[in-house]
């Protein structure tokens, strides 16, 4: 059964670059609601744990150091079809291939640095909230 919230994290790149607020206020915008958000700067083995699904892919090193390079800013939000809406939303990974006025569009750099992460299922927001959020946070 779908749920009504899905997970995000502000990228290093886009930090870096000065999008926290007008990403925040996009998405905002758009009608979804923070239920949990702070700054935290990942380890490289955190990063590891985050990313195990990629283990053996060869961008996992890269996108691992990536990840660990700067702070992120780890969401959940809530909204009805919160997952299929923040996909439509951040655009397509290739930000040269993302619609105009999406988050990557507008705010990515590249295909590997491309400003923010957006779960791709129910089940997977579920498990990567719970990576960066205790249940207390995400009441």
């Amino acid at each position: 059964m779908p749920t009504n919230r899905t997970f995000t994290m502000i990228k290093p790149d886009a930090i870096l670059d000065g999008f926290t607020g007008p990403i925040i206020q996009q998405i905002e915008e758009a009608g979804f609601k923070i239920v949990a958000m702070k700054k935290v700067h990942l380890s490289a083995a955190d990063a590891g744990k985050f990313y195990e699904v990629h283990k053996e892919r060869p961008f996992y090193g890269e996108l691992c150091e990536y990840m660990s390079s700067n702070p992120i800013i780890p969401m959940v939000l809530e909204k009805e079809n919160a997952v299929e809406d923040f996909r439509v939303l951040i655009g397509a990974t290739d930000p040269a291939k993302a619609a105009e006025g999406t988050i990557r569009k507008r705010f990515a750099r590249s295909l590997g640095s491309n400003a923010i992460h957006g779960s791709d299922s129910d089940e997977n927001a579920a498990i990567e909230g719970a990576f960066f959020f205790t249940a207390t946070e995400l009441k």
